[in-house]
């Protein structure tokens, strides 16, 4: 199962094909700032905005070591140091993602805070009660085994160390139209309704410190998307999804926000504490 996953994120020569774009973009490779690669580097939905806005309710510390994981190539663990002055250790199944996400935190000048690793979030390289925090963001819907990857956040977190989640869940319609960012089709896709997650967590020994359902504003973030990508469609060689994803990041404008407008599919944002 890892293995198709994978294939589905690996592209080939990812690093290279992501300095020629920059290039071509007008963009000097040693003077790039983090909003420079929003484009490529901030594919969940809500972008880099979601992201501060929901890790601000958990007030990081300078000195907060966090976990941020299914890192893709970075932006989120760049975000983060950026934003909170901390520590971040980014992790990813895909190979292609890890020598990528070095290049550009390079290219922006946060090797010190930040560094990634290449591995499964079921088996986690790191000893008990390592991180303050980890950041899970539209990571879970390709995990069938979600038991065993809280248990393992679980294990590596401090106590009272919080689990940031930012995630798709399934809607009400099981009718779900492909290709989507995580899944060119249904054999990698897990998602599963929050009602099923939220007990999952709890039995772990995580407890709920907010909540919220945010399927409004992601529906409404995606038909912007829907409507830009009409306008400037993906081109597979320019600096954006289609990069990593190909012909298939062509659709994901306007099936992901029918399947957000048909109730396929929701997010939901929770910050969660180890007791």
């Amino acid at each position: 199962m890892e293995s198709e996953i994978k294939k589905h994120y690996n592209s080939d020569n990812l690093t290279e094909k992501i300095k020629i774009a920059l290039i071509k973009a007008g963009k000097n490779l040693s003077t790039l700032e983090p909003k420079d690669l929003s484009t490529i580097d901030q594919l969940h939905t809500g972008g880099a905005v979601a992201s501060i806005e929901l890790l601000k309710k958990i007030n990081l510390s300078r000195d907060a070591l966090i976990l941020d994981a299914g890192c893709g190539i970075g932006g989120s663990s760049r975000l983060i140091a950026r934003q909170f002055d901390c520590q971040v250790i980014g992790i990813d199944l895909a190979d292609q993602f890890i020598p990528a996400a070095n290049f550009l935190t390079q290219c922006t000048k946060l090797e010190n805070l930040v560094s990634f690793q290449q591995c499964s979030i079921l088996d986690l390289p790191f000893e008990e009660n390592t991180f303050d925090a980890i950041l899970c963001q539209h990571v879970l819907m390709n995990i069938k085994d979600k038991s065993r990857a809280i248990k393992e956040f679980f294990r590596v977190l401090k106590p009272e160390g919080k689990l940031i989640l930012h995630e798709i869940t399934k809607g009400e319609n099981n009718t779900l139209v492909f290709p989507v960012p995580w899944a060119a089709s249904p054999g990698i896709s897990f998602l599963e309704p929050w009602n099923i997650m939220s007990p999952i967590l709890e039995k772990q020994g995580f407890k709920t410190l907010s909540y919220s359902d945010e399927t409004p504003g992601a529906c409404s973030w995606w038909k912007k998307v829907k409507a830009m990508s009409q306008k400037n469609p993906v081109r597979v060689n320019a600096l954006g999804p289609g990069l990593v994803f190909g012909d298939n990041a062509k659709f994901f404008g306007e099936n992901m926000h029918t399947n957000f407008k048909n109730n396929s599919i929701c997010l939901v944002e929770a910050v969660l504490k180890k007791l």
